[in-house]
């Protein structure tokens, strides 16, 4: 048998910048995917964008999925950029969407759109921080905002707070629909905050993941949606499509959310007066 000669991408850091890679996946020609210091982020088949490798990716996309109806174009504002894993996957199944993207990390953007070419129509890519671009947007421009975004690993302060929430609801039409990723270990104090965070903006919450996620056993993904209208949410078909995913999920809402988020408290962007030092 012959063997395939596969080549890895790469962008080495100057500094104390991340090193960004791309690695073809031996299993699947064409697929290719995206490392950050050694880390897997995205994964993405240029043969079949609707292929999604991670379960936290097709957990946003169930979200996607059980709210828009495929083939009915949308407008999306995703935050984080990495493989363009998602804006591919909703340009393959919804034709005719307008899709922009904020990556801050330019050297990221580089390697990706010169070895996995994007969508020809309907996307534009920014360099720009997310806090920052979303200021930035007009109100009510968008039906879905997807966040993925991560510094040194963990999701910045700036955009897991209260007032990041408010400008996620600003941005999204009445009938919108946020969905972030983030991470977590046991005892997923990170998800309790974060869920009550979005719940102090949006009126109706839900959260997907793992069963051994809720169960305390290990690090991973957590994905928050949140809609700006109450039973806006598709909470059952999300169930549906979590139990049916090849890496089972729960969907906890209402009652069982209460039950989670007990106690925990939405997180604030600091007061001026906490940024000043006090006297030397």
């Amino acid at each position: 048998m012959a063997r395939h000669q596969r080549r890895r991408a790469a962008v080495r850091a100057p500094g104390g910048s991340p090193t960004v890679e791309l690695a073809p996946d031996p299993t699947r020609p064409g697929a290719r995917t995206l490392y950050v210091d050694g880390v897997p982020q995205s994964y993405v088949d240029a043969a079949d964008p609707t292929y999604l490798h991670f379960d936290y990716v097709r957990r946003m996309a169930s979200v996607i999925d059980a709210a828009a109806p495929r083939s009915a174009p949308v407008r999306a504002l995703h935050l984080g950029g990495g493989a363009l894993t998602l804006p591919r996957y909703l340009a393959a199944t919804r034709p005719g969407s307008t899709q922009v993207v904020v990556e801050r990390d330019a050297d990221l953007l580089d390697l990706v759109r010169r070895e996995l070419p994007l969508p020809s129509e309907g996307l534009r890519v920014r360099v720009a921080d997310a806090r920052e671009a979303i200021e930035a947007e007009p109100p009510a421009g968008y039906d879905l905002l997807l966040a993925d975004v991560f510094q040194a690993a963990q999701m910045p302060a700036h955009v897991a707070s209260v007032e990041f929430a408010a400008q996620a609801a600003r941005v999204l039409r009445p009938d919108g629909i946020y969905t972030v990723n983030l991470t977590d270990l046991p005892p997923l104090g990170h998800s309790r905050v974060q869920a009550a965070t979005l719940r102090a903006v949006f009126p109706e919450v839900c959260l997907i993941a793992g069963r051994a996620m809720l169960r305390g056993r290990r690090y991973g993904n957590v994905v928050l949606a949140a809609a700006r209208e109450p039973g806006r949410l598709p909470v059952a078909r999300l169930t549906t499509r979590a139990l049916r995913d090849p890496v089972p999920g729960v969907v906890l809402h209402g009652a069982a959310l209460d039950r989670f988020v007990a106690g925990a408290r939405p997180l604030r962007d600091p007061r001026p007066s906490d940024l000043v030092a006090g006297p030397g």
